[in-house]
């Protein structure tokens, strides 16, 4: 499976290169490495190989190798351009592992966010290249996916139907989570143009925009394969740069959905101003800036992985829930509103 990380706040930006690079969990070293708590056995069997769960197992198997992709807010647009209010992203991506990217490694290490998304690509099935690693742009809004859409070109035509036009022409690839994308702009807007994607939205909107987009996915696989329908990894995140909303849902009455957890703790142990270490309690930050006194502004991670050692610091995102983070940077956790008649049989994994 894919990875992805999130950052957000209202007040406290981050250096790329502290969240995504210098942590001996980064993202950019999840291609291989795996961390997994409270997912995975503890104690004596704390490996994955040890764990009974073998859909477990087949994600975390996996090389994040496929490329990788970055997007990150900026006030660069508004400072320049006429009649552009508010911050805008800026995207990277590559298909070279981000471990031995000079080009992301330089970036990240000179560039700092109050919003961020990474993500680091297996494909499940479309060709390997630069416009289909995530994130994709939409305007002002941003949107990443860890997982899959079971039976996608099963569903690719009547789900393109659903789409507004300008969503539809914005489809660069031929992921199913591009096109998921799309569908969530276009329930965000209303079938709305292309200038609909530079206003933001209410956070309830975003998070019935993301409900509705999971919802029509399944409508469609029960309309074209009915009970051979097989269940959905949906661990979607969007963002307009001031407001989030994440999901982490498989629709399977007993299988748990891809790992996501959320932090509103971690960024100040990832912070090299402040005092602490991300991969150790008992090493020492020698750049810090800041004393053990000092507080970091209020900001939140989502991520597919814990990125610091303490366990403690991180929540496991409950199974088919959503979390959203307003812009005042309140998180709330809430259920996926579905009917349990889309649960689908694993035929892998009966």
């Amino acid at each position: 499976m894919c990875r992805w990380f999130a950052y957000i706040s209202p007040e406290e930006p981050c250096l790329l290169s502290d969240v995504l690079v210098e942590p001996a969990n980064a993202i950019s070293k999840q291609c291989s490495e795996h961390y997994l708590p409270k997912l995975l056995p503890h104690g004596e069997e704390h490996d994955l190989d040890d764990s009974n769960d073998k859909l477990m197992q087949m994600r975390n198997s996996l090389l994040n190798m496929d490329g990788l992709g970055i997007a990150w807010y900026t006030q660069a647009a508004e400072n320049y351009v006429k009649n552009v209010e508010g911050q805008r992203p800026a995207l990277y991506k590559t298909q070279s592992p981000p471990i031995s990217d000079f080009n992301f490694r330089n970036l990240c290490s000179n560039t700092e966010t109050q919003c961020l998304f990474a993500h680091i690509r297996a494909t499940s099935g479309s060709v390997v290249t630069q416009v289909n690693s995530h994130p994709f742009v939409f305007g002002r809004h941003v949107f990443m996916h860890n997982g899959a859409i079971s039976n996608f070109s099963n569903v690719r035509r009547d789900m393109t139907d659903l789409l507004s036009f300008d969503a539809y022409c914005n489809i660069l690839g031929s992921t199913d989570s591009e096109h998921a994308a799309a569908l969530y702009i276009t329930n965000l807007t209303n079938h709305g143009a292309k200038n609909t994607w530079e206003k933001e939205y209410p956070i309830g909107e975003m998070l019935s925009a993301m409900n509705k987009t999971l919802v029509q996915i399944m409508e469609l696989q029960q309309k074209h394969l009915g009970e051979k329908a097989a269940p959905n990894s949906l661990n979607f995140c969007a963002t307009d740069g001031r407001k989030m909303v994440a999901t982490r849902f498989r629709n399977h009455a007993t299988q748990q959905p891809p790992s996501l957890y959320w932090s509103e703790f971690a960024g100040r142990t990832l912070n090299h101003k402040f005092p602490g270490n991300p991969d150790g309690a008992d090493l020492v930050n020698e750049a810090a800036t800041k004393g053990t006194d000092e507080k970091i502004g209020k900001h939140t991670i989502i991520a597919s992985e814990p990125t610091t050692y303490d366990e403690g610091e991180w929540h496991l995102i409950h199974a088919n829930c959503m979390l959203t983070v307003d812009e005042n940077g309140t998180e709330k956790e809430v259920p996926v509103k579905y009917d349990a008649k889309f649960n689908a049989v694993d035929p892998n994994f009966p």
